[in-house]
């Protein structure tokens, strides 16, 4: 994607080095999620109609007038992407060797990048040229390598952001918008028992309360972008399901179809009366994130050959029917996050339903989607989603 203005330029990117980086943590397991910054970030800047120059420099603080747009109509958005070890440098650190250069893999970032555009049209922030900003991102990885851990399922998480810094409070399109992005060192949402195989990764299902009132999103609105404020919206209801022992919520439509859960789009494995599998999920039709491990996963299953995918409007009545008459497989979310979420139980106008939830990937496309997108990540599975930096 091109800009409607000139683009800034990676040629024009320039370093500036902390002198006192902090180190790595010594470990992950338990470490609240993005809390731990790692010693740089990219920082760019437009302004007087015209982009700055991108310059990588130590995370600090930004300073804010009061009157900031962004603080008063949440006039930003963001993604969320990794980037991943190797896994020859993964094998070399376990065997205790020195590394002497450092590979590090991200996980089809043209797909963030695209979807990043696409939310700050949305908000009429101005666009750049996405390959130049790639080319700023890899450069950014490379600088902060050190903190990607050397560990199976572990990752750097970067968080490509765009906020208007216009000291107004007037509700106009930014004059002055600043793109940045920081990174955090993050372990795997679950983690294996002590002594089990590192790959292994314990997968825990968890309990959805179905939203039968508010909604996350509706036709027309900004569902389908990465938006800040929709992050906002559930606090309320995410909590209220939290307080009654639900781990997540399961959105609905105006007419009871399913959208996503929580932040993470949401898929169903089922039988179809004739037998067939399918696998369905909410269509692209605004009101749901174009999540790229969605699409991962359907693009996976396609190739596989072993269910029948649809992106179609589907109930929550389809899905009660399915547990009911034996006919559910799985259903489960996914995003960066976890990759995949089974779901164990669901909970719906005051009645509690389980669902199956099959614990190895012979049986389950959840747990077979996970396994081969983490070595797809890590490059243990060539595919042309993985693109390998060497610094």
């Amino acid at each position: 994607m091109t800009s409607a203005v000139p683009s800034f330029k990676a040629a024009d990117l320039t370093t500036e080095l902390n002198p006192n980086p902090p180190p790595l943590p010594e470990t992950l397991v338990g470490m609240p999620f993005g809390t731990y910054p790692t010693a740089h970030m990219f920082v760019v800047d437009f302004k007087d109609g015209a982009w700055g120059k991108p310059a990588i420099v130590p995370y600090a603080n930004f300073s804010l007038s009061p009157l900031t747009n962004v603080i008063h109509y949440s006039l930003t958005c963001f993604e969320g992407m990794k980037a991943y070890a190797d896994v020859e440098d993964i094998e070399k650190v376990a065997k205790g060797e020195t590394l002497t250069t450092q590979r590090v893999r991200l996980f089809r970032p043209d797909k963030n990048i695209a979807r990043l555009q696409n939310s700050m049209a949305r908000l009429c922030f101005p666009g750049f040229d996405s390959e130049e900003f790639q080319r700023c991102l890899e450069e950014y990885v490379k600088v902060e390598a050190n903190y990607v851990p050397k560990q199976y399922g572990y990752s750097l998480y970067l968080r490509p952001t765009a906020f208007a810094m216009d000291a107004s409070l007037s509700p106009d399109p930014a004059k002055h918008v600043r793109v940045f992005i920081v990174a955090t060192p993050v372990g795997p949402l679950y983690h294996p028992p002590p002594g089990a195989d590192p790959k292994g990764f314990q997968v825990h299902p968890v309990k959805l309360l179905v939203e039968e009132k508010a909604k996350r999103a509706w036709p027309g609105g900004t569902g389908g972008c990465k938006l800040g404020a929709n992050y906002a919206g559930p606090t309320l209801v995410q909590e209220e399901a939290h307080a009654k022992g639900y781990a997540q919520v399961l959105w609905l439509g105006a007419n009871e179809e399913v959208q996503e859960v929580g932040s993470m789009n949401f898929i169903c494995v089922w039988k179809t009366k004739e037998g067939k599998t399918e696998l369905v999920t909410a269509p692209l039709d605004g009101s749901v994130l174009p999540g790229v491990t969605r699409d991962s996963i359907l693009q996976l299953v396609r190739e596989w050959g072993e269910a029948t995918v649809r992106e179609c409007n589907y109930y929550v009545s389809d899905m009660i029917a399915a547990i009911e008459e034996g006919r559910m497989v799985e259903c489960f979310g996914c995003g960066t996050a976890a990759i995949v979420t089974p779901v164990k139980l669901l909970a719906y106008k005051g009645k509690e339903y389980d669902v199956p939830a099959p614990e190895d990937a012979e049986h389950s496309i959840a747990r077979r989607c996970l396994k081969t997108i983490l070595d797809i990540q890590h490059g243990a599975t060539p595919k042309e989603w993985s693109t390998l930096l060497v610094s």
